[in-house]
């Protein structure tokens, strides 16, 4: 069975787990080896703790009970101020990349959004991070711009997705 619900204090180590092994299978290539370790790693349990307690910040997916995925979200960081959502860090265990479990991650992110009355929805992706784009593509995402940032110490090019 598939579930989504909010994440709790418990749900910490798998958390960091999912980032740590998402992102280094991701990123690999695209951020120096060095910087992708920390950068990976630098949401360990005690911050996802501290995440959960200060609000319902993540939701997270399971398949029969196994946390599989999650998606960090809220309001938008940006620089405008308008009234939108954030998917600021959508990611699941790389064993459960591409069997759907990402769109019903995304759908349910969108719904608590829309019901927290951020119906615009905003989300960055590296535009090195293929299979990123082409699942924000895929879920009716539309570029609306691109900027430069760094990560890991490199200039990299980001992409901005819109769904209104």
């Amino acid at each position: 069975m598939i579930q989504t619900r909010w994440a709790c204090e418990a749900d910490a180590p798998r958390l960091a787990e999912i980032r740590c092994a998402a992102w280094t299978s991701t990123y690999a290539g695209v951020i120096p080896g060095l910087a992708l370790s920390r950068m990976a790693s630098a949401h360990d349990p005690a911050w996802w703790r501290s995440r959960i307690r200060s609000g319902r910040t993540a939701l997270v997916i399971e398949l029969d009970g196994r946390l599989l995925g999650y998606a960090w979200l809220g309001p938008w960081r940006g620089e405008t101020k308008q009234a939108a959502g954030e998917i600021y860090e959508l990611y699941l265990d790389p064993s459960a990349q591409g069997t759907g479990l990402g769109r019903r991650l995304f759908d349910a992110a969108r719904a608590q959004l829309r019901r927290a009355g951020l119906g615009h929805l905003l989300v960055r992706a590296l535009a090195e991070n293929e299979s990123g784009c082409r699942f924000y593509r895929a879920v009716g995402g539309r570029v609306i711009g691109q900027a430069r940032t760094l990560v890991g110490g490199r200039a990299c090019e980001e992409i901005l997705f819109s769904w209104e």
